[in-house]
């Protein structure tokens, strides 16, 4: 079963383009922080969502795989942000739980309804801290 809703998108701007009006101005608004705080996490069109920064990545099959640093994705329920990222073998998202706001955080994922749900000097914290060290627990 895929998670996430295929869009007819293949690019950054045709994502944006195709999210409902209710949700738009969210996913623009983390998008431009985003690439503002990590500049250097370069923004692309992966797995259906919007990714920023990559690092190869070995799956359960053992094939190498590239994975987006960071990536947001307008989900039916609410706006998910995939944070790979490790810091003393916890993922960052849950070392930052408590400061995030009003979300709901499971391992990578932090998830929530709209912007204002969001603690966004906290959110700040995990993305510099997801440019430094991407990567996933195995």
């Amino acid at each position: 079963m895929n998670m996430f809703k295929p869009t007819k998108a293949k690019t950054v701007a045709e994502y944006i383009a195709a999210v409902p009006a209710d949700r738009k101005e969210t996913i623009l608004q983390l998008h431009n922080f985003i690439r503002k705080t990590v500049p250097k996490l370069k923004s692309h069109f992966a797995y259906n969502m919007l990714g920023y920064g990559s690092f190869s990545y070995k799956n359960y099959k053992k094939e190498l795989i590239t994975c987006p640093t960071v990536a947001l994705a307008n989900q039916k329920n609410y706006v998910s942000l995939y944070v790979c990222s490790i810091d003393a073998g916890q993922y960052v998202a849950e070392k930052y739980k408590k400061e995030l706001g009003k979300v709901s955080v499971g391992k990578s994922c932090i998830r929530f309804k709209k912007i204002e749900d969001v603690n966004l000097p906290a959110l700040k914290k995990v993305l510099l801290a997801a440019a430094k060290n991407p990567g996933l627990i195995k």
